[in-house]
C-alpha cells in the first residue's frame, strides 16, 4: 500500500527545498488553504461553464478570476473521491471504492491532508460531509481534524446522521458529540468554518479548511428563496439547482468574509465537486456523456478552480493538461512548504508548475478511475483509463475525447496499439491493488476514544439491501436481505455490554414502535416524513467473537442488552430481531461499551 521513497530521491528533493526561494518565502509565512468541495454537483452545473438555466454568479466570478483545471478528473461516486483526495492515492487502494457497506472506511494507515497539514504546523477544520467513517479510527478528528462540524454517513438524513435531521435545523457533531443548529446545513457549514478561521487570524496560524458540503446530493431540499426562481423545473431538479444557487452565495459570503479579513491575498482558494451531475444532466451536461456513477466523462471530469493571488494562480487562465484528484494533496504540500508524510509514495503529481505556467515540458500520462460500488472490486467494472486524447471503457471501448468529447463512436478496432498499451497499464495498476482488496476494516471497539461506540447499519457487510437512510430504517425491510455484520476489532479483552436497538437511542422509541411521519421541509419528501413502521420482535440474537446469545423481548423495551466476555482480536458482530410468525430483521444500531 505504501511504497517508500528511496534516500536519494527524499535527500534530492530535502537539498532542492532548502535552496528554494520559494520554500524560503513559504517558511516565512505559510499560506492559508480553503477547499470548498461540493456533492454530486457536475462540471456543467455551473453558468461559467454554459448552463442557461442554473445561475451562479459568485463561483462565476472565482472562475473567472482563478487557474482552472479543465481536464480534471475524480471517483464517479463521492467516497472514493474523498479517500483519493484526502490521500492522494489511487481510491481502491485505500478500500474505499464504495459509499456503504464497509467500504467506505478509510484504512487507518492511509495519511490525510489533514495529518499532513497538522503535522505541518497549521489549524486543521473540517466542515460538513466526511463519509470515509463514523467510528474510530476513521473519524476526522482522529484523522488529524482538530476542529469539525459535520454530519453522520454520506448525507443529512443517512443512518449514521443523528436521528430525523433533514437539512434544516437538527443536530450535527460538532467534535463528535451532537450539537443543535439552527438553520439549512449548508449555510452552518460555512459559518462554522468562518468561525474557526476567525479564531486561526486571531491566534496567528495557518489553517486549513475543508468545507465539503453534502448538497447538492439528494434528497432534494433548498431553501425557498434559493430554489423559487427554479419553481419552473420538476421538484428534484428545482431544489438540485436550488442547493447550487445557495452553495453560490456561500461562496461569495466566504470570499468577501476573507477579504474583510484580510485573508484573500495569502490563501489557496479551491473549489472543486466530488462526481458528475446526479439532477442536472439533462437541463446541460458541457456535451458530455454520462452522469455520476458513469464511467463516461460524464461520471468523472468536474469543475477545479484554484486562487492565490501571492502566489500568482490569479488571472482566468486554463490549465488542459489532464489532472486528478490525486494530484491535490502532493500539490498543497509543495505550494504550503509542509512536510510529505514519511515512506509514502504518491499516486498522484504535484502540478504546481503547471499553475504557474513553470512546467517546460509536461510529458502525457495515464489515469484511472472507476466506479465499483460492489462489496469486493471487479475488473475493469465501469473503468476508464484516460490520457489527454483516449478514453478506453471497460476495457473495450475507446473513443478519441478531443474529436469525440461527447464518446459516441467506439474506435478500438481502429487503434489497435493504444488499445494494447492502455490496457497494459489497467492490467499493472490492478494486479498491483489486487492484494489490498482483502485488508477489510475493522470498527475498534473498547478504545478510549470511542466507548462506547455506536454502529449502524449503513456500515453493515452484505450482499443484500444496506439499509443506508433513515427512510429504509422507518420501513423495518424484513427478511435475511435485510441484514448484515460489522467487521470489528476488540481492542482490549475483558467484559463488555451490548445493547442493540431498532431505534436508535435519541429517538428513545421502543423497539415495537410504530412512528408518525415526521415534519416535512422544503422540496422533496424527506426522509423523516415517512411512517416508522412497527415491528413486534420476541426476541433478539447476537454473535460476536465465536460467542451466540439471545435474550426475549417484551412490548415496550427499548433495546436487548447482552453483557459478554470478550477476547482482543479482530471479528465479526451481527444481530437479529425475531417476530413470532418467523419475520426478521437486523438490529439496526448497536452501541458497544467496555466495561
Amino acid at each position: 500500500m505504501y511504497r517508500p521513497i528511496s534516500l536519494f530521491l527524499s535527500a534530492t528533493l530535502l537539498a532542492a527545498l532548502l535552496v528554494s526561494p520559494f520554500a524560503m518565502l513559504m517558511a516565512a509565512q505559510k499560506p492559508n488553504v480553503v477547499l470548498v468541495i461540493t456533492d454530486d454537483q457536475g462540471y456543467g452545473d455551473l453558468s461559467c461553464h454554459g448552463n442557461e438555466v442554473l445561475k451562479t454568479p459568485n463561483i462565476d466570478e472565482l472562475f473567472r478570476e482563478s487557474v482552472r483545471l479543465t481536464d480534471y478528473h475524480v471517483s464517479p461516486t463521492c467516497s472514493p473521491t474523498r479517500a483519493a483526495l484526502q490521500t492522494g492515492h489511487w481510491t481502491n487502494r485505500t478500500g474505499v471504492w464504495h459509499t456503504i457497506m464497509g467500504r467506505s472506511l478509510l484504512r487507518e494507515n492511509e495519511v490525510t491532508i489533514g495529518q499532513v497539514f497538522k503535522e505541518g504546523g497549521y489549524a486543521t477544520g473540517m466542515f460538513g460531509k466526511w463519509h470515509l467513517g463514523d467510528n474510530y479510527p476513521y473519524r476526522p478528528e482522529d484523522r488529524g481534524y482538530t476542529e469539525v462540524m459535520r454530519h453522520g454517513g454520506g448525507g443529512v438524513g443517512q443512518t449514521p446522521d443523528y436521528w430525523d435531521n433533514a437539512y434544516f435545523d437538527g443536530s450535527y457533531f460538532h467534535n463528535g458529540k451532537p450539537e443543535a443548529v439552527d438553520g439549512f446545513c449548508t449555510d452552518v457549514w460555512f459559518d462554522y468554518a468562518k468561525r474557526f478561521i476567525r479564531n486561526q487570524k486571531k491566534a496567528d496560524k495557518p489553517f486549513f479548511a475543508y468545507i465539503s458540503t453534502n448538497a447538492p446530493h439528494g434528497p432534494m431540499h433548498s431553501p425557498v428563496k434559493s430554489s423559487n426562481p427554479y419553481k419552473d423545473l420538476k421538484v428534484n431538479v428545482q431544489n438540485f439547482f436550488g442547493m447550487i444557487a445557495n452553495i453560490d452565495d456561500n461562496v461569495g459570503q466566504l470570499r468577501e468574509f476573507l477579504d474583510d479579513e484580510g485573508l484573500t491575498e495569502n490563501t489557496i482558494f479551491i473549489f472543486t465537486t466530488d462526481n458528475g451531475s446526479s439532477s442536472g444532466d439533462k437541463v446541460f451536461n458541457a456535451g458530455m456523456r454520462g452522469k455520476k456513477g458513469s464511467e463516461y466523462d460524464g461520471g468523472h471530469r468536474v469543475p477545479f478552480f484554484m486562487h492565490w493571488p501571492k502566489g500568482g494562480i490569479v488571472g482566468g487562465r486554463d490549465v488542459t493538461e489532464l489532472t486528478a484528484h490525486v494530484d491535490v494533496l502532493p500539490t498543497l504540500i509543495k505550494m504550503c512548504g509542509v512536510g510529505a508524510p514519511a515512506n509514502v509514495e504518491f499516486d498522484g503529481r504535484n502540478i504546481f508548475a503547471l499553475l504557474n505556467r513553470r512546467a517546460a515540458a509536461w510529458p502525457d500520462r495515464i489515469l484511472i478511475t472507476d466506479s465499483q460500488r460492489v462489496k469486493d472490486p471487479i475488473k475493469w467494472r465501469k473503468s476508464a483509463v484516460m490520457t489527454t486524447r483516449w478514453r478506453l471503457n471497460n476495457g473495450k471501448e475507446l473513443y478519441d475525447i478531443k474529436a469525440d468529447p461527447g464518446q459516441t463512436k467506439n474506435v478500438a478496432t481502429d487503434h489497435a496499439p493504444v488499445v494494447h498499451r492502455l490496457t497494459a497499464f489497467y492490467d499493472a495498476w490492478w494486479d498491483e491493488l489486487t492484494p489490498t482488496f482483502a485488508q477489510d476494516c475493522s470498527i475498534y471497539l473498547g478504545h478510549p476514544a470511542d466507548n462506547p461506540a455506536t454502529l449502524t447499519c449503513h456500515d453493515w457487510i452484505t450482499t443484500g439491501t444496506t439499509p443506508w437512510n433513515h427512510a429504509s430504517v422507518r420501513s423495518a425491510m424484513s427478511g435475511g436481505a435485510n441484514t448484515g455484520f460489522w467487521n470489528v476489532k476488540i481492542v482490549e479483552a475483558g467484559s463488555y455490554e451490548i445493547r442493540i436497538r431498532r431505534w436508535p437511542q435519541e429517538s428513545d422509541q421502543a423497539i415495537d414502535a410504530a412512528l408518525p411521519p415526521g415534519a416535512d421541509v422544503p422540496g422533496a419528501q424527506a426522509y423523516r416524513a415517512r411512517p416508522g413502521k412497527a415491528f413486534h420482535a420476541i426476541k433478539a440474537t447476537i454473535d460476536i467473537g465465536g460467542q451466540s446469545a439471545e435474550t426475549a423481548v417484551a412490548s415496550g423495551d427499548k433495546e436487548a442488552v447482552f453483557n459478554l466476555k470478550l477476547s482482543a482480536g479482530v471479528t465479526r458482530l451481527s444481530s437479529r430481531f425475531m417476530s413470532a410468525d418467523g419475520k426478521e430483521i437486523g438490529g439496526y444500531y448497536a452501541y458497544v461499551k467496555k466495561l
